[in-house]
């Protein structure tokens, strides 16, 4: 491991190797991040060193990805080094297994890269089909689901309710279209990985997610393995702070995409009806320039966000999606004008910070309930089909 090719880019981490490598590549890198295991990492390694001697048909290597381990961690991880040929210790001084699993993978010389969680809640036996289709080319990653058919889970309801909510959560904001994100059981062929790995951000529990969004935007293919899982209850992982730092990852990856998308055509179209209103006014009148101008900018932000926005190629279903749009459109404008409505309604003569508040809160309303109805309503798909789009684009084929 040498500690110049960790391909880290956001600060002082130090990342050490405590053996040199000089044996030839092995075809696949096996690596476990850890940070204070002490009480589980010699059985751990111990059992898949012996797993992987006896079952796994490729050249095979254990790095032990230790992030800032303040107990009995690392010498542990060095004295089985020491002892099991195959096994390798990489040392970070900075916490986060997103980080961890960056440097041990950017620098490995293998073919195929996989990590798997220290407690080994899957199954050994899905490793064989977890790699064999990356390193025949098949695939570029692959996961283990718990929640694919064919899976066997045994956990408690709250993970379960967690788990599923947030591949919903996945599927409804990013357009996932894997089942499992969170699975501690991935790998990645590493001709791939290099054009990925210095353009994902976190350095946490987020790494996983943003890793299969982005190669999911890419275009490259993801092979699913269900697997045998068992939750571990020992497990010391904090759900809530886990889950809020997965949250706020999802808004950057969503911002990044069809929401920034959908803001920049919003931003347009406002600009297009101010112009078209002041062109119109001095011959349709205020009331004709507004509705001359609305409907005008509400045809050009369907077909903006049709094409721009959410990825829809093709003639088919333009006059249903201008129809729907139209629709949407006369809703959103009813929330804002309602909103004034119903203050004037109140206060006949409410004070201008009070009357442009309300404007702001039902235009921002009218917004996220727009862009919803965009998403799940007006080009919402009929069949899971897919047409070429441009790399790193989604096109959506409608029937």
């Amino acid at each position: 491991m040498r500690a110049e090719h960790t391909g880290i880019a956001d600060g002082p981490a130090v990342v050490r190797a405590l053996q040199p490598i000089r044996e030839p590549a092995p075809q696949i890198d096996v690596v476990i991040p850890v940070f204070n295991e002490q009480h589980v990492l010699e059985y751990t390694v111990r059992r898949l060193h012996r797993f992987l001697s006896a079952e796994l048909p490729f050249t095979w290597r254990i790095v032990i990805a230790d992030n800032a381990s303040t107990d009995r961690t690392p010498q542990i991880a060095q004295r089985l080094a020491g002892e099991l040929p195959g096994v390798r210790v990489l040392r970070l001084e900075q916490k986060g297994r997103g980080r961890a699993l960056r440097a041990a993978w950017s620098a490995s010389p293998a073919q195929v890269v996989c990590y798997m969680d220290v407690d080994l809640s899957t199954d050994l036996r899905g490793l064989l089909p977890l790699v064999a289709p990356l390193l025949s080319g098949h695939s570029d990653l692959a996961i283990g689901t718990r929640l694919a058919h064919g899976a066997r889970v045994v956990r408690g309801p709250k993970r379960e309710l967690i788990s599923r909510a947030y591949n919903t959560i996945l599927r409804t904001a990013l357009r996932a279209r894997f089942s499992d994100a969170q699975c501690g059981f991935k790998a990645v062929r590493t001709s791939v990985l290099r054009g990925l790995v210095d353009d994902i951000q976190d350095q946490g529990w987020f790494f996983d997610t943003e890793l299969l969004v982005l190669a999911q935007r890419r275009g490259l293919r993801i092979h699913e393995v269900p697997v045998d899982w068992v939750d571990d209850p020992d497990s010391r992982v904090d759900i809530v702070r886990t889950a809020w730092d997965d949250l706020r990852g999802v808004a950057r990856l969503a911002a990044d995409g069809a929401i920034a998308r959908f803001l920049a055509v919003g931003v347009l179209s406002t600009i297009a009806y101010v112009l078209l209103f002041l062109a119109m006014r001095g011959t349709l009148g205020a009331a004709g320039a507004n509705i001359a101008a609305l409907a005008l900018t509400a045809i050009a932000n369907t077909a903006a966000n049709r094409a721009y926005t959410f990825r829809v190629r093709g003639r088919q279903d333009v006059v249903r999606h201008h129809v729907r749009g139209a629709a949407v459109f006369v809703l959103t404008v009813g929330l804002t004008t309602g909103a004034l409505a119903v203050l004037h309604g109140l206060d006949p003569s409410p004070a201008r910070a009070v009357e442009l508040a309300v404007l702001v809160a039902a235009s921002l309303v009218a917004t996220v309930t727009r862009y919803v109805a965009l998403r799940t309503w007006v080009f919402a798909r009929r069949h899971h089909r897919h047409e070429e789009a441009a790399p790193g684009e989604e096109a959506i084929n409608f029937r």
